[in-house]
């Protein structure tokens, strides 16, 4: 019941700015959830905050402590990124094309529509008016596409789809001013920055980027003239008070103002274009650009994904490199400025690269199709998932990075499973494949085909890993092949429908399918019987699964109802009605009443726990359910998103939406990418889903394809229109009252303790279940005492106890001590252990997890400590 957000994989980076957080956290959205990628320990974490819609725009403040982050509805989070909680939220009225916050973190500049918007950060103190609007700029005749503030933030710079830049300042000026503008652009501003000297650190230049590959340099010099003279041609709608006229009197214009001055007269100085240049990229657009102050280096991305880099002012191309064929959407540089960060929203890709050595920090890539399914490694390390996009990729749980992609695959990966042997994934595809993968040396070592070509859709292999199991879509047939030679050795035919669903008996050699011709099917693989059992059911079946000891078979049908059968007796034991809890969710199209919604809600996958005791099930609805299997009643639901952009997450629509021509969402009204000189971005599926299930503009539906609980049981993963989601175990204490009498404290353990009484104070702490006194009790326990204070505790202990040692090992440094409280375990309650095998078997994946990883690491160290000693002991001998 305790499961809480973790992490989320496989979801592509698909638009937005990403940027880079204290030199080394990349900070980038992933639908309508933040990704955090720390550059340095490989790993990534997603927030467990959601806006209403995806996330179009972040910014962070100067010291990395508050994350801003605005939506495609212009609704904005402002979040603590260290304690990743949502502080303030705020809507902005108008589409928000760029936001930044002031060099001291006092100020956020928000570009919302036409107007630049000045507002106070909010801090760590509580206000009931977090954000306070300063000053708003309305002078902008259309779009503003870009800012950037002075080094004092004094001073603003807007770019806007109206050709022009504006400098505006923030300090309250006497008399009528209206902002300096910098003309000559002859496309749509992508770009605007301060350029300072690298000595004085004093705004010196001001460089402005246009959407057609054009970079202006603007200088500045004092300006010679009366009040009556006529401004500047450049600037037709500056005024200048007399007294600061009278002062510029006294200089020559060709005298340059001194950097001590220019940081509070930028807005009366006279700007003068002192260059052009000109990327020629030509007919490809500028898309995404980034200015480095300390190194005076500008990265520009085009929509034919070149990059380059070029150092200022005097123009020289440093790099000019193609990273793919697709528009660049964002790239920046990092604090440093030796890193670049590009992204690709076409390829659901982001890197980082070093330019000055040539090479990647990081390319990752999500699945940018659907994830069909997934599938945990046998110790829960690992995870495998397939998508529509013809990949596999395996991911370190722990780290929440891919290490290695499959690409042999040409059509949708439909299965996955791993072997026992933790070191073999099989994965079965529409292109009519089944293949197996080597995790040592990632590569395909074995490839099962039929004589003539099918669909597969499910697969399964046998406890011993010696026979591979597939069904298919097309034939209503399920192969057979043998591991080790690879060939065909049967064909099991009998089902009238495709076969989704296929799992083998954890304990005997029995293969269970389930098939849309409304039954499922036992089948005696060995020993040649075919079909030994069936149940029929009313509709038809779309999944089947196995308890983990072999003892039940539940099944899901196409009308919302989940059957478990006794495959022994073929008994019917139990029918759980889901429909009403699956429901929730109308598709913008949908003119049925919400009293009808629950139509067509099934569940297309299950899971049962490691014990058996619940099940957790999942389908065409935003949420996910967990079931008691003995009671067979709802013990919780998951709702797996909030993301308005997706179809199917509302519940009440809006009748006012609704016109004759379908809902007002729906009618694609504006071409913004064509106007953009760009190729409309949408996602096109391949024809494995259903028809209409990507309505016209091309919003997903949101719904649950695969779920798999690790064979820990400590976490859960689902693969969703968003991505795969990760639920682990909340690591919080909680209380439970199992045991407890009024002389039962942490005082009394404390004082067991005291008094060298561990076996009283282990127990004791124990019937508490606080997670620290336990740790505590173990500790504190001498080698010698171990083995009479393991075999002074009960048998209903053992789990928990089992429990705080795989943590132990995760973070204590006494490997040993810890390595020899479970061989004493073992010794003293083995039979026991064995006979309840069921019960503890999460606890007891946990500790083979950690004690797995352990060996990996210390196999790893001692061998680079071999050839370490080798190289030393080898260079001593020479003289």
């Amino acid at each position: 019941m305790n499961y809480r957000f973790q992490n989320l994989l496989g979801a592509p980076y698909r638009g937005g700015n990403a940027i880079v957080v204290n030199n080394t956290l990349l900070i980038s959205p992933v639908g309508n959830r933040i990704s955090v990628t720390d550059l340095v320990k490989s790993e990534t974490i997603t927030l467990p905050c959601q806006a209403s819609s995806n996330i179009s725009r972040i910014a962070a403040s100067p010291d990395g402590v508050f994350l801003l982050a605005i939506d495609d509805n212009s609704r904005c989070l402002f979040i603590n990124l260290p304690r990743r909680a949502v502080l303030h939220r705020i809507n902005f009225k108008k589409p928000v094309a760029s936001a930044k916050f002031s060099p001291d973190g006092s100020f956020i500049a928000v570009a919302a529509g036409k107007l630049v918007q000045v507002w106070r950060s909010p801090g760590f103190k509580k206000e009931f008016f977090p954000f306070e609007l300063v000053k708003t700029f309305a002078n902008c005749n259309d779009k503003v596409t870009a800012l950037d503030w002075s080094p004092d933030s004094d001073y603003l710079l807007a770019g806007s789809k109206d050709l022009t830049v504006r400098l505006f300042c923030l300090k309250k000026l006497s008399g009528s001013h209206k902002p300096f503008m910098f003309l000559g652009h002859r496309d749509v501003i992508k770009g605007v920055f301060f350029g300072v000297e690298k000595k004085t650190k004093q705004v010196s230049r001001v460089y402005t980027v246009s959407r057609d590959g054009a970079i202006f340099t603007w200088n500045y010099t004092a300006r010679d003239e009366t009040p009556d003279e006529i401004p500047s041609p450049g600037t037709p709608e500056q005024t200048m008070e007399v007294d600061q006229t009278s002062n510029f009197k006294k200089r020559k214009s060709s005298d340059l103002i001194s950097n001590e001055e220019s940081s509070s007269m930028l807005h009366t100085v006279k700007w003068d274009l002192s260059k052009k240049d000109f990327f020629m990229q030509s007919p490809a657009k500028l898309t995404s650009c980034d200015y480095h102050r300390g190194l005076d280096i500008v990265v520009v991305g085009f929509s034919n994904g070149v990059f380059g880099l070029y150092q200022m002012p005097d123009f020289v191309c440093i790099h000019l490199l193609s990273i793919s064929r697709e528009k660049i959407t964002t790239a920046t540089f990092n604090d440093l400025g030796n890193w670049l960060t590009f992204g690709c929203a076409r390829l659901g890709q982001l890197l980082v690269w070093e330019w000055k050595s040539e090479s990647y920090i990081l390319k990752q890539q999500g699945h940018y199709f659907d994830v069909n399914t997934l599938a945990y490694s046998p110790d829960s390390q690992l995870m495998a998932t397939g998508a529509d996009d013809n990949k596999i990729k395996v991911w370190t749980v722990s780290s929440g990075f891919s290490f290695v992609t499959f690409t042999e695959h040409t059509n949708a990966v439909t299965a996955l499973h791993f072997m026992a042997s933790n070191n073999t994934l099989l994965s079965a595809s529409l292109d009519g494949t089944v293949r197996a993968w080597d995790l040592f040396r990632y590569r395909n070592f074995r490839t099962f085909t039929t004589p003539s070509s099918r669909q597969f859709v499910s697969l399964a292999s046998d406890q011993s890993g010696e026979v591979i199991c597939a069904g298919t879509l097309d034939s209503f047939e399920i192969f057979v092949w043998s591991m080790k030679t690879g060939k065909l050795l049967d064909v099991l035919s009998g089902h009238e429908g495709p076969v989704h669903g296929l799992m083998f008996s954890p304990t005997t050699a029995i293969l269970a399918s389930s098939s849309w011709d409304r039954s499922v099917r036992l089948w005696d693989v060995f020993n040649g019987k075919g079909s030994v059992e069936t149940f029929t059911h009313t509709h038809d079946v779309l999944t089947v699964v196995y308890r983990p000891d072999g003892k039940q078979l539940a099944c899901s049908t196409l009308d919302g109802q989940i059957h478990f059968w006794d495959p022994i007796d073929g008994l019917l034991m139990y029918t759980i009605e889901g429909r009403r809890d699956i429901a929730g969710g109308r598709l913008m199209s949908d003119r049925r009443t919400s009293a009808n919604s629950t139509s067509g809600k099934c569940f297309t996958t299950l899971s049962y726990s490691a014990d058996g005791n619940y099940i957790l099930a999942g389908g065409s609805s935003k949420f996910i359910c967990m079931y008691d299997v003995a009671d067979q009643v709802l013990l919780r639901r998951f709702q797996i998103t909030l993301n308005l952009s997706l179809d199917g997450v509302l519940d009440v629509l809006n009748s006012k939406n609704m016109t004759d021509a379908g809902a007002l969402n729906l009618i694609d009204d504006d071409n913004s990418d064509i106007e953009d000189g760009v190729e409309q971005q949408t996602r096109v599926k391949p024809g494995y889903d259903l028809p209409g299930s990507m309505p016209n503009r091309g919003r997903p539906i949101v719904r649950t394809k695969c779920l798999r609980i690790a064979p820990t049981g400590r976490s859960w993963a689902a693969a969703t229109t968003e991505g795969v989601l990760v639920y682990s175990m909340d690591d919080n204490f909680i209380f439970d009252p199992t045991d407890l009498d009024i002389d039962v404290t942490p005082e009394v353990v404390e004082s067991a303790l005291g008094e060298n009484q561990p076996s009283r104070a282990l127990i004791l702490s124990l019937r508490l279940n606080e997670d620290e006194l336990i740790k505590k009790c173990i500790v504190s326990i001498t080698p010698v005492d171990i083995r009479a204070v393991v075999a002074s505790v009960p048998f209903k202990y053992l789990n928990r106890l089992i429990m705080a040692f795989a943590e132990l090992l995760e973070n204590c440094p006494h490997l040993e001590f810890i390595l020899r409280w479970c061989q004493e375990l073992s010794k003293s309650h083995g039979h026991a252990i064995q006979q309840n095998s069921r019960n503890l078997l999460p606890a007891l994946k946990s500790l083979q997890k950690a004690i797995t990883r352990l060996h990996q690491d210390l196999g790893d160290t001692c061998a680079s400590n071999e050839y370490l000693l080798r190289y030393l002991c080898s260079t001593s001998s020479k003289p």
